[in-house]
């Protein structure tokens, strides 16, 4: 009878889990029904959100369905991540994360999300370089001249990022802490405020991401004067690396953009979703933009392969925080 009662149970086990294979695999199979949201964590018209709104429709067809790309603008990317942590984890609401999200954990370990444990990462999708820039009718010609002028001018000069632990504060900041210099951080809302801020000389000088920034440089708004990347851009080949200019390896920084999903979304839709990104990503055109932009399209080898990375990004970024000296505001 025991013996009876424990097969039953085993039997039942079994077909409760076969069920639980069977939904998933019947999930995957109509995912996706509904438009699926993209949420973007920058303001509109900065490089992240033009480079989610050019994917957008690549990924549409690549799934068979409509993409839709809101913007959720706050807190350097965190009130974004927070969202979407609390979205139901199936597939139709995701994060274009970035660096961002991983550094703000790192400043603000209390943010309600963690990029690793509130997230299934998917893949990357991007890789680009922050630049160096000053107005175009700046004096000033190069980065040499740029840490000339600061040096002679202690804490007179400004320089700008989308906010406190972006890509751009990062970077400006090891400029600063680096070379031993004293100028001034100004925060703002977003990327997209900084060309103009230069503009009106609220500050001197900023490093926004080359898809914010090299439309600026290729219009003749702004000077390029260096870039973070490991080595020189297709798009502003006659720019120096500041590793090249300085031979410091803590100025090779380099930015990226993915998609994240919230934890528990079930693997089938995560694979569906990588399987479409990487079609996507494959468009001539779309890789023609991303490139005359300044950025670099790249696919994670899997969702897995994009996790570890974002481990590794995480242990990183938080010596260069420390380095740089660099706190939540």
């Amino acid at each position: 009878m025991q013996a009876i009662s424990m097969l039953r149970r085993v039997t039942l086990g079994a077909l409760g889990a076969l069920g639980g294979l069977l939904a998933l695999q019947a999930l995957a199979q109509s995912y996706p029904n509904r438009p699926v949201k993209i949420i973007v964590p920058f303001a509109a018209g900065g490089g992240p959100d033009i480079e989610t709104r050019r994917l957008g429709p690549k990924l549409a067809e690549a799934l068979g369905g409509a993409v839709v790309v809101e913007n959720r603008v706050g807190a350097a990317g965190i009130l974004a991540a927070e969202l979407v942590t609390q979205a139901p984890a199936d597939g139709y609401t995701l994060l274009a994360g970035s660096i961002s999200q991983v550094v703000q954990k790192v400043l603000r370990p209390e943010a309600k999300f963690d990029p690793v444990v509130t997230f299934v990462p998917i893949t990357k999708t991007s890789t680009t370089s922050t630049v160096l820039i000053v107005p175009a009718d700046s004096p000033i010609k190069s980065a040499k001249e740029l840490e000339a002028l600061i040096r002679s001018k202690p804490g007179e000069l400004n320089y700008g990022s989308g906010g406190i632990g972006t890509s751009a504060h990062i970077a400006g900041a090891t400029f600063v802490g680096v070379l031993k210099l004293n100028a001034v951080h100004v925060p703002y809302r977003g990327s997209v405020e900084l060309v103009p801020a230069l503009l009106s000389n609220q500050i001197q000088y900023a490093f926004p991401i080359a898809g914010t920034s090299v439309p600026f440089v290729k219009a003749g708004k702004v000077r390029a004067l260096a870039v973070t990347g490991a080595k020189r851009m297709s798009s502003l080949p006659d720019v120096p690396t500041l590793k090249e200019l300085y031979g410091d390896d803590l100025f090779v920084q380099e930015s990226w953009g993915g998609l994240w999903a919230p934890a528990n979304t079930p693997g089938p839709v995560i694979q569906q979703i990588f399987i479409a990104t990487r079609k996507a990503l494959t468009d001539p055109e779309l890789r023609a933009h991303y490139l005359a932009a300044g950025t670099e399209p790249e696919l994670s080898e899997s969702p897995e392969a994009f996790t570890r990375f974002m481990v590794a990004e995480s242990q990183k970024w938080a010596r260069l925080i420390q380095m740089a000296g660099v706190k939540a505001d």
